[in-house]
């Protein structure tokens, strides 16, 4: 059976996707309810997967990660065994954020968050000698103008 979400949840869930470290009293006092009642429920949210994991989002041009691009790739390949390579080439790269598969004429979009464009091309020359692609298109973000991982609750 799925967990019901009700108002409550999505309360809490809302205040801890405001910001996760608060203390159990202050999201208490913010929903209107009591410390216990509320880790309860912060408890089953982790249990049902909904509460996935709880991180810091860091700030990438403080540390040095100034240029963000994104990367449209179509590839003619498109058995299993090409993908699995694809994929784990992905998720063993740090500068991969997001990758999505896509419907339409781009078969694959990544966010790649690196210093700046020589190390883009080192990360693209490592990328395409690992797994075949047909064609690699990349945009280079000139400003970010919104970026959230909130969902709309």
């Amino acid at each position: 059976m799925a967990l019901r979400i009700d108002d409550m949840d999505r309360k809490i869930l809302g205040e801890l996707q405001r910001d996760a470290a608060q203390s159990l009293d202050e999201i208490a006092k913010r929903v209107g309810s009591s410390k216990t009642p509320v880790w309860n429920r912060i408890r089953k949210l982790r249990e049902a997967g909904v509460i996935k994991q709880q991180t810091v989002l860091l700030d990438a041009e403080a540390l040095g990660f100034e240029a963000c691009f994104f990367v449209l790739i179509r590839t003619s390949e498109h058995e299993a065994d090409w993908q699995q390579k694809f994929l784990t080439a992905l998720r063993e790269r740090p500068e991969v954020q997001e990758a999505h598969r896509l419907a339409g004429d781009i078969d694959y979009i990544l966010k790649v968050q690196v210093q700046n464009a020589r190390a883009y091309d080192q990360f693209y020359q490592a990328l395409i000698s690992e797994v075949k692609v047909h064609n690699v298109t990349a945009l280079l973000s000139m400003e970010e103008i919104k970026s959230t991982a909130m969902l709309p609750l």
